[in-house]
């Protein structure tokens, strides 16, 4: 073998490795989402991903697929991230001001929330009866609040922010909005529809949360 076709085939195993993980991540999104996390078993995983049972187990306990499940579907990448590193933080940061920011972060939550519902629910119901899910549910909920806190410090900068409304309770009341157990009472209960969802999210944003009234900013990159 020569030491050209050693790295090709490197990188060609870690696709391949890469392309495995992914499938068999999809495949937890769909089933726990669709049919609850106890019920779902590591057959049922290999059969949804098209692999052995061996390979989703070298994958990790259901718990961490669970975990990697909900990031993907939440964030399209797993791991914490910052959001303002992402597609949609650069999008926020592109705003010509708060009237446009608060129907862009409407679509945002409608994009995030739609496909992660099932999974929220599979692992709050989950973590009733399972320590580990538990402290799992918990931490998520403290990393998306600490996301919030992280991109809200950004927009207070930026003038975009109530003054007059602690910035604590600021942070407190946009993870209520925008909370999946918010979509999944407006959406799945009460059977409205997503765009009606989206057009919520955006108006309570912006009466609530952004500086009134909604004016105009300099976009900065």
């Amino acid at each position: 073998m020569t030491e050209s076709t050693r790295p090709y085939r490197s990188e060609l195993r870690r696709r391949q490795a890469a392309e495995t993980r992914r499938r068999v991540v999809e495949a937890a999104a769909e089933l726990f989402s669709r049919q609850g996390y106890q019920a779902t078993t590591f057959a049922q995983l290999a059969t949804a991903a098209g692999v052995s049972v061996e390979t989703v187990q070298r994958h990790g306990p259901k718990s961490a697929l669970l975990q990697a499940a909900l990031e993907l579907v939440s964030f399209g990448v797993e791991g914490e991230t910052d959001l303002l590193a992402t597609d949609l933080g650069k999008a926020m940061l592109q705003v010509s001001g708060t009237a446009e920011l608060a129907a862009l972060i409407g679509d945002a939550m409608l994009a995030i929330n739609a496909p992660s519902a099932g999974l929220w629910v599979a692992v709050a119901s989950a973590a009733q009866g399972d320590e580990e899910l538990r402290g799992y549910y918990a931490a998520n909920l403290a990393l998306l609040r600490r996301q919030v806190e992280h991109v809200f410090h950004v927009f207070a900068e930026r003038g975009w922010l109530r003054a007059d409304v602690p910035f604590d309770d600021l942070v407190e009341a946009f993870c209520v909005i925008t909370s999946v157990e918010a979509y999944v009472r407006f959406v799945r209960l009460d059977g409205k529809p997503d765009d009606t969802y989206a057009a919520f999210v955006a108006r309570t944003v912006g009466e609530t949360i952004l500086s009134p009234p909604l004016r105009s900013s300099p976009a900065s990159g």
